[in-house]
């Protein structure tokens, strides 16, 4: 038995630390490259472009579609439209002659449309009347032409002819209506108490077959003038 120990592979060791200190200069050359390329912004081709799937069968993808509308900036080619003036509305308040015309209407069934003589001379009348408990009402007073013209035609359809209209009817030419100087009266109380008494107030009964029409035809206080039949004799 002897005390000599086994050479100690000195080498092995060696090499194996030379080994690991070459492939840390390597890693470390390798690290200090990669920071000189990303400080100094060289890219790969690879990093340019993203990754992209391909096209069918492998084929490359197709461009990107490009949008045909490109926007544009607006300009006006139209001047702006002005507001318009506010149109001026009719005043609600009635010119001149509407009032004039306000004025003219009358009822048919009033003394206003008749002349102011037959006006003044049958409101006295009505009043004389009514203390004797008759009631004067006027059934027509004045018309109009155009009624007048459509009741004379109406009248030669019923009595076939001018000549037998014209007893009860006369044309607008020769109607007193038109003139608002006749009047006639219901009911035929009040017809009865005018004809008696219309002559004091200037009033008389006209026409034989028209106990309802009259007119002034007197001076008040004076008889009336003979009655005619009826309005036929006008128009001989």
């Amino acid at each position: 038995m002897t005390n000599d120990l086994p050479p100690r592979r000195t080498f092995s060791v060696r090499a194996r630390l030379l080994s690991v200190t070459g492939l840390a200069v390597v890693a470390s050359l390798l690290i200090w490259h990669a920071q000189v390329i990303e400080l100094l912004g060289f890219e790969s081709s690879a990093d340019k472009h993203p990754v992209v799937a391909g096209g069918p069968n492998g084929s490359p993808p197709p461009p990107p579609a490009r949008s045909s509308t490109a926007v544009k900036t607006a300009t006006p080619t139209e001047k702006p439209t002005l507001p318009s003036k506010p149109k001026k509305t009719p005043s609600s308040t009635p010119s001149k002659s509407s009032r004039v015309n306000e004025k003219t209407q009358y009822s048919e069934e009033s003394i206003e449309g008749l002349s102011s003589k037959l006006r003044s001379r049958l409101k006295k009348a009505t009043l004389a009347a009514k203390t004797q408990g008759v009631s004067i009402r006027i059934n027509s007073g004045r018309r109009s032409a155009a009624k007048q013209a459509r009741l004379f035609k109406e009248a030669i359809e019923k009595y076939g002819s001018y000549q037998a209209a014209s007893r009860w009817v006369l044309p607008p030419e020769k109607s007193a209506h038109v003139q608002g100087k006749a009047v006639d009266i219901a009911p035929q109380a009040a017809m009865a108490w005018l004809n008696t008494n219309g002559w004091k107030f200037g009033i008389c009964r006209r026409y034989d077959n028209e106990p309802w029409h009259f007119e002034a035809l007197t001076t008040p206080g004076k008889k009336c003038p003979p009655r005619e039949s009826s309005a036929v004799a006008e128009l001989g």
